[in-house]
C-alpha cells in the first residue's frame, strides 16, 4: 500500500481563555506520499513548529522559488552555450522582440529589465565592447541616446532563446496542455497582484560581480 500524508487547510480559531487566535487543521487533504515534495514536508514541520501561522503562502511561495531555481539553471546553461550571461540575454531580449531596427533607449531597457540606471549604463558599456549593442543619437532629441543590437547581438540571442524554450519545455514535459493552461491563468493573476508592489531594482553595487 503506497503510503499516505495529510495536508491541512487552515483557520483561524480562538484559544480560550484569552481569545488569541490559532491556526487549526479543518479539512484534511490525503496526499499520496510519491505526489508529496519537499515544500509538504516542510510545511509538514512548521505546522508542527509554528501551529499559530497560516502557512498557505508559504505553499505557493516556496514552490515557486523552487522552481525558479531550476529555471535559473536552465537559463544560465542555455546562455552559456550561447555566448551569452543572463543580463546580457535580458538586454538583448528587449530589443530582438521589439522588431526591427532592434533599437530602444535606456529608459525602456532599465523599466523592462527592472535595474537601475546606473546599472544598465555599465551594462550597456560592456556590451558595446563586446560588440552586442552600438550607441546611436536618438533623431528625435539631439541630446537623447538609442540602444541598437549589432548582428552579432542578433544571431547570439536568437540562438539562446531557441535553447531557452527547448529547456523550459523540458522542464513543463510533465504538465499535459490543460494543465498548463490552467496554470499560466493563475499565473498571471498572482502576478499581477504581486506587480500592485513597487519593483525593486538591482542596487549599482551588483555591477561589480557580474
Amino acid at each position: 500500500m503506497i503510503g499516505t500524508s495529510t495536508v491541512c487547510q487552515m483557520r483561524e480559531v480562538p484559544r480560550a481563555p484569552c481569545g488569541t487566535a490559532v491556526r487549526r487543521c479543518i479539512t484534511p487533504i490525503m496526499v499520496s506520499m510519491k505526489h508529496q515534495d519537499e515544500v509538504d514536508r516542510i510545511i509538514d514541520d512548521w505546522s508542527r513548529a509554528r501551529p499559530d501561522l497560516d502557512l498557505a503562502p508559504l505553499a505557493i511561495f516556496s514552490r515557486l522559488w523552487r522552481i525558479a531555481k531550476h529555471l535559473d539553471r536552465a537559463r544560465a546553461h542555455a546562455f552559456e552555450r550561447s555566448g551569452l550571461t543572463s543580463w546580457e540575454f535580458d538586454v538583448l531580449a528587449v530589443l530582438r522582440r521589439g522588431g526591427e531596427p532592434f533599437r530602444q533607449s535606456p529608459k525602456v531597457l532599465v523599466q523592462q529589465t527592472m535595474v537601475s540606471s546606473g546599472t544598465m549604463t555599465n551594462r550597456i558599456d560592456r556590451m558595446v565592447d563586446r560588440g552586442l549593442v552600438q550607441r546611436l543619437t536618438d533623431p528625435n532629441d539631439g541630446r537623447g541616446v538609442l540602444v541598437e543590437m549589432t548582428p552579432l547581438g542578433l544571431t547570439l540571442v536568437d540562438a539562446a532563446m531557441t535553447r531557452l524554450s527547448d529547456a523550459e519545455e523540458r522542464l513543463l514535459g510533465g504538465l499535459p496542455r490543460s494543465e498548463r493552461d490552467r496554470l499560466s491563468v493563475l499565473l498571471r493573476r498572482l502576478a499581477l497582484s504581486v506587480d500592485r508592489f513597487e519593483p525593486i531594482a538591482e542596487p549599482d553595487s551588483q555591477d561589480a560581480a557580474e
